[in-house]
């Protein structure tokens, strides 16, 4: 089948989404006002709260919520075929993701700015709302050190990707201060800035001097490096020291200073890279040759694809982001549509062209079964296998099949980077919610949790020896990811529910996506602790074993008391929906 006509229906699915259901979910179900008062005007404090232009915040909110979960899921899935992972990419970002982001934004905004998982103790409880935390706590402690890991290994991989993503930093400052005490639209510096980038990729992918190539400055693979270790992994262990640094930096920042400008950057890459690889698609029309499904896979596609996929369908990470970070900084009420829903489906866009460069990388079927001969050979190729076809795609408009590498991984290192300091500002963020709820103020203290939330992640990703060598602790817990971040979306949307209903909306448009993403998960969750983490399972897992069925109990401990708060009223709707005009 021919991939345009594949990537022309999912634009056009997109697009009616988002013209036509987003409009009525905003209109009609969460009934934005435009002249409601929100949490940055209310509370701006220079910090976290800054009323932000639609267009900027969407740039950060989008690139925070990208990372390389879109494209790494939608990769490992096609093992299954490619229409199964088509369309739960496609009906998944109209009808569940775009309402669970746009709805935890919304609900956020009316609730002075708070977490998702503050909230869940104004809607079920206060018991309900230490289970939640636990879960969101294990869940961005996996995303801490698992991105960490990928952009350490990518900078190894692509030494000519490490000048061009360094130097967006002191790019970034500039344009914020150059904005926010200049005055200066953001737009222009931030296109000449992402000009010097790929500038630089450009001139890094040709000239060795300008490759940070750690492991040729020991003396090449074979040699021997700092503390015992060889020289490719002294190199992963100094970026990963970097990195920590970095965003302990990036993370107690005030927004405006480096987070919001290098985020509008990273969103004109995304635009431009999505632009590439659209146009590369249009211009070589290439043909799927991987199969529409895989009836001879060894793992079912049922329940497993909808956890395989998260971002790019639907995550609870989103729900974070928006409630912890952008609800903050949204200027007026109605904004919340483009910045939460439209976020949603630049990642669908971003997820479907995943998709298309991995299946039509191959020469032919054969091809595609000799790398995807199981589930784990897919998740082991399948970020690497998106590299190379998306550079396949970007070469169809002349650009050098090294210079489109490392244009990728420069793109996938920045969203990746963006994820990774956003989430230890929500870690820091839960850290210090419960330092009040268990009184312990020093936690409270930004430097404090930053601290605690750095030293963890770096303890996770460094102690423990994980399935891909050193540095890789955090894929020990990796496989709870999938499993953690659908319960926490399910759970997001029936918190969404509960208001909507105390509000006395319809709340169907949560409740049934609901339902699906939560029988789905509990499903996949349940068979993974029960059949193949336990003594019953040919290879046993204690850790997961024990972990996953915290988290399965916690889920459905959680999920119980939600759905009883349906049929009462915990707090009035007036305190839900305070006007602060």
């Amino acid at each position: 089948m021919n991939s345009i006509l594949v990537a022309i229906i999912g634009i056009i699915v997109f697009a009616l989404g988002y013209r036509y259901y987003s409009k009525f979910v905003a209109e009609k179900i969460f009934r934005l006002d435009p002249d409601y008062v929100t949490p940055a005007h209310r509370y701006k404090d220079g910090v976290d709260f800054v009323p932000t232009n639609k267009f900027v915040l969407w740039g950060h909110h989008f690139t925070s919520v990208a990372g390389a979960a879109p494209i790494l899921g939608p990769a490992i899935a096609v093992y299954w075929g490619w229409l199964p992972a088509l369309l739960w990419v496609v009906l998944g970002t109209v009808f569940a993701a775009g309402v669970h982001d746009f709805g935890t934004l919304a609900l956020s905004i009316r609730n002075k700015g708070q977490s998702i998982g503050t909230l869940a103790n104004k809607l079920i409880g206060q018991r309900a709302k230490i289970l939640f935390l636990f879960i969101i706590l294990i869940l961005v402690l996996m995303v801490n050190a698992v991105f960490a890991w990928v952009i350490a290994n990518l900078f190894v991989s692509f030494p000519a990707s490490v000048l061009p993503v360094f130097i967006q930093i002191p790019l970034a400052v500039w344009i914020g201060y150059a904005v926010y005490k200049g005055k200066t639209k953001m737009l222009l510096p931030s296109v000449i800035a992402l000009a010097v980038m790929y500038l630089t990729a450009i001139l890094a992918s040709r000239v060795g001097l300008l490759q940070i190539d750690l492991v040729s400055y020991f003396g090449g693979e074979g040699s021997s490096g700092i503390l015992g270790f060889g020289a490719v992994n002294s190199a992963f262990f100094i970026w990963i020291l970097i990195l920590m640094i970095y965003v302990y930096i990036a993370s107690t920042l005030p927004v405006w200073k480096l987070l919001q400008p290098r985020d509008f950057i990273n969103s004109h890459q995304l635009v431009v890279g999505l632009a590439i690889l659209y146009l590369g698609l249009l211009l070589t029309s290439p043909e799927i040759t991987a199969p529409v499904t895989n009836p001879g896979a060894d793992t079912s596609w049922f329940p497993l694809l909808f956890i395989t996929i998260a971002c790019g369908a639907i995550s609870g990470f989103h729900g974070l982001v928006s409630s912890g970070t952008s609800s903050k900084q949204v200027d007026k009420e109605t904004d919340a549509r483009f910045v939460g829903y439209f976020g949603a489906v630049g990642e669908g866009l971003l997820a479907l062209i995943s998709i298309l460069a991995v299946v039509t990388f191959f020469s032919n079927t054969e091809e595609f079964f000799g790398t995807y001969t199981s589930f784990t050979a897919a998740n082991e190729a399948g970020l690497n296998v998106f590299v190379e076809g998306a550079s396949v795609l970007a070469s169809g408009l002349g650009i050098p099949a090294d210079i489109a590498a490392t244009i990728v991984s420069i793109i996938v290192v920045s969203f990746a980077a963006t994820s990774l300091d956003t989430s230890v500002r929500l870690m820091r963020y839960i850290i210090a919610e419960l330092g009040t709820e268990y009184k312990v103020p020093a936690l409270t203290k930004t430097h404090v949790a930053t601290t605690v939330a750095v030293i963890s992640s770096t303890v996770l990703v460094l102690m423990p020896e994980g399935s891909k060598g050193f540095g890789s602790g955090g894929y020990l817990l990796w496989p709870l990811f999938g499993t953690s971040n659908q319960l926490l979306a399910g759970i997001s949307l029936l918190l969404v529910s509960i208001w909507l209903k105390k509000r006395g909306s319809n709340y169907l448009v949560t409740l049934i996506p609901m339902i699906f993403v939560m029988f789905m998960t509990l499903w996949a969750m349940f068979e993974q602790v029960l059949f193949k983490w336990s003594w019953f399972g040919s290879d046993p897992k204690m850790l997961l074993f024990i972990l996953g069925s915290i988290i399965f109990v916690f889920a459905v401990w959680i999920v119980l008391t939600a759905f009883s708060a349906l049929t009462r009223n915990i707090v009035s709707p007036e305190d839900l929906d305070k006007n602060a005009k």
